[in-house]
């Protein structure tokens, strides 16, 4: 078996390949496009492929602004390739500790039914935050199929709903972005590489604006199709500026992004959420979402010297 660095521009596609053949293992699919434009492959070191032969059969990224790690393996070579992948993490989160793609944590995300997967990381040290206490930590992902929404909202007079405008207003969104998040994660980079990628559809990309001309929400939608042709969306991601909030602006982007995508034929649409019971989890359960699956993080420190 050999392996080499991930070189984005040239790997994306037959890795978004690898993962659409095993979707059922693997919790980011439809969204991958979003997160394999992240800024953490602008270093070759923070990615690996796996071949067997001239088939890819896995890869692995360490996602700095997500503190996780994002990977896939052919069903054919789980047994013996995740371990191969957790050894690889625990040599490079430790090389990177001190550059800025470090992080003095990381986390993976499993099905809760994925119990070797869910052995091995304990196995090498990773833990459940399931329940720990105050900061205890888990996901669902959320699904609705493609029946019509029941209501259709509408922005106040004056709010525009449309779509992004061209790269010329990437950085008024990545400045919103940064806002809603708290986070300086989002780069131009990230948002302009992002559009460049042929899963991208730019009707999709949704955004609000305010009487005085500022970006103030923003929804994007993401399509795949499977090995039965069928389409399925996603929603990723979706905020509103905290002073905008009370218009119920993030609730107007999402329908209609959720409305471009029924009708462009997805047979269902899926959101990832905290556990938490929280607001968002309750705005998408008022978009008919209900849990389909449950999802664990487990979480390993790497602690400086």
């Amino acid at each position: 078996m050999r392996t080499k660095p991930i070189n984005i521009q040239n790997d994306s596609q037959i890795m978004i390949q690898l993962a659409c053949l095993s979707h059922q293992n693997n919790f980011h699919i439809i969204d991958l496009p979003y997160r394999l434009s992240s800024w953490a492959l602008d270093s070759n070191e923070n990615g690996q492929l796996w071949y067997e032969g001239d088939q890819l059969v896995a890869w692995a990224i360490l996602q700095t602004p997500f503190w996780s790690v994002d990977f896939v393996i052919d069903p054919q070579f789980e047994e013996s390739l995740f371990l191969i992948i957790l050894d690889w993490v625990d040599q490079q989160a430790s090389s990177l500790i001190n550059s800025p793609y470090g992080r003095p944590s990381w986390y993976f995300h499993v099905f809760r039914d994925q119990l070797n997967r869910i052995s091995t990381l304990e196995n090498k040290g990773y833990r459940s935050q399931e329940n720990i206490g105050e900061d205890s930590w888990s996901k669902v992902l959320m699904k609705r199929f493609n029946h019509p929404l029941k209501i259709m909202y509408k922005p106040k007079p004056g709010y525009i709903v449309r779509p992004l405008a061209g790269d010329e207003e990437i950085p008024s969104y990545v400045q919103l972005h940064q806002t809603v998040f708290g986070s300086k994660n989002m780069q131009a980079s990230w948002r302009s590489r992002m559009r460049t990628i042929p899963q991208y559809f730019s009707d999709l990309d949704i955004v609000v604006e305010s009487p005085d001309g500022r970006l103030v929400a923003f929804c994007i939608g993401w399509i795949m199709e499977d090995e039965h042709n069928q389409l399925h969306g996603q929603i990723e991601p979706l905020g509103c500026h905290p002073d905008y909030r009370h218009l119920a602006l993030g609730r107007v982007a999402l329908c209609e992004v959720m409305n471009r995508l029924l009708k462009r034929g997805v047979n269902s649409i899926r959101v990832e959420t905290d556990n938490y019971r929280d607001t968002a989890f309750r705005l998408y359960q008022s978009f008919d979402f209900e849990v389909d699956r449950d999802v664990l993080i487990f979480r390993k420190d790497f602690y400086i010297d």
